[in-house]
C-alpha cells in the first residue's frame, strides 16, 4: 500500500505537492470514489483517475533531462497566452514537468522530468539543493551590497536565507557587473527581487547550476538525458 499522492507523482502526472493540491480539490477518484484526504493509501489493484485520466505506475518508465533553458520560453508544461513551453522543447512522448521554475528571460539549467519522489526532493527547502546564478546588473556592487545578499535581504515582507555571493567581473566601460549568486530557496523571482532589495536591476540572468548539474556543452535550447549515475546523485543514495 502506497500514499495516494505519492502513486500519482511515480506515475509522471505531476510532482507530489500538486497531487496533494488535485486530492485536496477533489479532482482525484479511487475506485471510482472522489478522495480528499492526504493520508489515504492504495494498492496497485485500486483504478486511479486523476483530472478524468487513469493512470498506472507500472506504465510509465522513468526519465531525467537537463535543459539548458531558452529565454523566451515559460517553465510550465503549458500557456494559456500560447508561449512555447519548456516541454515542448523536449522530444518525448513521456508526460514530463519541469522541476521548479524559470522566468521568462531567465535561462540556463532546468531538470525535467515524470519522477514525483525526485521533483519533489530538489524543491523542498529542507533539502537545501543549492542553485548557482549569474546575473548581470547595472552599476558596481560593492562588498557592503554582497555581504548584504549573502546574509539575507527581505522580499516580499519575509528574509531571504544565507546565500553564498561574489562579484566575477566590474566593465567600467558599460558600467555593469557580473555577480555569482548561490541560493537554494525558489521564491517566485527571487533572484532579481533580491537584488532589486539591494538597489540594483537585473538585466541578464543565468542559472549556471541545479546541484551539481551544469549546461556546459548544452547550447540555448539543447538538453541530454541524465545518466544513472547522475540521477542516484541527486537522490544521495546507491541504491535507488
Amino acid at each position: 500500500m502506497e500514499r495516494l499522492q505519492k502513486v500519482i507523482a511515480n506515475s509522471g502526472y505531476t510532482s507530489r505537492r500538486k497531487a496533494e493540491e488535485l486530492i485536496i480539490s477533489g479532482k482525484v477518484k479511487v475506485n471510482g470514489n472522489t478522495v480528499y484526504e492526504l493520508g489515504t493509501k492504495v494498492s496497485s489493484s485500486d483504478l486511479v483517475e486523476v483530472e478524468g485520466t487513469v493512470i498506472n505506475e507500472k506504465e510509465n518508465s522513468k526519465v531525467y533531462y537537463l535543459l539548458n533553458k531558452p529565454r523566451g520560453v515559460v517553465t510550465t508544461t503549458s500557456d494559456d497566452k500560447g508561449r512555447k513551453t519548456v516541454v515542448e522543447l523536449i522530444h518525448t512522448e513521456k508526460r514530463i514537468y519541469p522541476v521548479g521554475r524559470l522566468d521568462y528571460d531567465t535561462t540556463g539549467a532546468l531538470i525535467l522530468t515524470n519522477d514525483g519522489e525526485l521533483a519533489n526532493l530538489l524543491t523542498h527547502p529542507k533539502n537545501k539543493v543549492e542553485k548557482v546564478y549569474i546575473a548581470k546588473v547595472r552599476g558596481l556592487i560593492g562588498k557592503e551590497q554582497l555581504l548584504s545578499l549573502s546574509n539575507g535581504v527581505y522580499i516580499d515582507g519575509r528574509r531571504t536565507s544565507k546565500a553564498k555571493a561574489r562579484i566575477q567581473k566590474y566593465d567600467k566601460k558599460s558600467n555593469t557587473s557580473i555577480v555569482e549568486l548561490t541560493i537554494h530557496e525558489g521564491k517566485n523571482h527571487q533572484v532579481r527581487k533580491m537584488f532589486q532589495a539591494i538597489g540594483y536591476d537585473v538585466l541578464k540572468l543565468k542559472r549556471e547550476k541545479v546541484a551539481f548539474l551544469d549546461v556546459k556543452g548544452l547550447k540555448s535550447g539543447e538538453y541530454r538525458y541524465l545518466s544513472i549515475k547522475e540521477v542516484k546523485k541527486l537522490y544521495g543514495e546507491n541504491n535507488y
